[in-house]
C-alpha cells in the first residue's frame, strides 16, 4: 500500500548537497539522528508545558518536517559516506519511536482533546515500527509498509495541529480522526507483521 515513505528518494535527492556538507563539517550520521530526537524533544515539551497555545500547534508541522529532513540525511550519511554501524541502527530505531512519543503523546493534555485515543494512536504506532523492524530477526527485510508509516502519522498529527492551532474546537470530529488513526495504524500493524512472515517464508520479496 502507498505510502508518503514512497517519496523518500526524491526527497533524499533534494537533500543530498546537505548531505555531503555535514560529511565535509566531520559530523557523523549518528550526530543528525541524535539532532533530530533532540528537536522532538524539544518541541513535546513545549506542547506539554503549553497546551492551550497555539504556536506549539501551529508550529509543529515546521518541526515534523526539519525531523524527516534529518531522518532522511542521517541515512544518506550513513549508507552513502561509511558511517553505518551498529549502534547507528539501534539509534535510529529508537529514535524514531521515542520522537514519535515526544511529540504526540503532548496532544493528550489538550483541554478536550480524547486523550485515551491519543495514547493508544501513539503506542499502536510503536508497535507498528517495532514490527517493521522485526523482520531482519527472521531473515526479512525492514518493513515501512502502510497505511500509516512514520511519515504518514507525522502528516497526520500535523494536519490535526494546524486545524486545532486555527482555533477549531475538538469535539466529535477530533474523535472521530483519531479513530480512524488508530484502526490505519492497526491495519499497519497487520500489514507489516503478515509480509514480514511471508517474506522469511519465502513467499514474497
Amino acid at each position: 500500500m502507498a505510502t508518503i515513505y514512497d517519496l523518500k528518494p526524491r526527497f533524499q535527492a533534494l537533500l543530498r548537497p546537505v548531505s555531503d556538507a555535514l560529511v565535509r563539517a566531520r559530523l557523523s550520521a549518528n550526530d543528525v539522528t541524535l539532532g533530530a530526537l533532540l528537536l522532538s524533544a524539544a518541541h513535546g515539551a513545549w506542547l506539554a508545558l503549553m497546551p492551550n497555545s497555539r504556536w506549539p500547534l501551529l508550529l509543529l508541522p515546521v518541526t515534523l518536517f526539519l525531523r524527516m529532513a534529518f531522518n532522511a540525511i542521517d541515512g544518506m550519511m550513513a549508507k552513502e559516506h561509511g558511517q553505518a554501524s551498529a549502534a547507528g541502527a539501534v539509534l535510529n530505531e529508537l529514535g524514531d519511536v521515542i520522537a514519535d512519543a515526544a511529540l504526540y503523546l503532548p496532544f493528550a493534555l489538550i483541554p478536550e482533546l480524547n486523550a485515551p485515543l491519543v495514547v493508544l494512536v501513539v503506542v499502536t504506532g510503536v508497535i507498528a515500527e517495532m514490527a517493521g523492524a522485526l523482520g531482519p530477526m527472521i531473515g526479512a527485510s525492514r518493513r515501512y509498509d502502510g497505511p500509516l508509516g512514520k511519515s504518514d502519522r507525522a502528516f497526520a498529527f500535523g494536519l490535526i495541529a494546524v486545524l486545532l492551532g486555527i482555533g477549531i474546537a475538538p469535539g466529535l470530529w477530533s474523535s472521530l480522526y483519531l479513530a480512524a488513526l488508530l484502526l490505519l495504524s492497526a491495519l499497519t500493524v497487520l500489514n507489516r507483521a503478515r509480509t514480514i512472515v511471508a517474506q522469511a517464508k519465502g513467499r514474497v520479496t
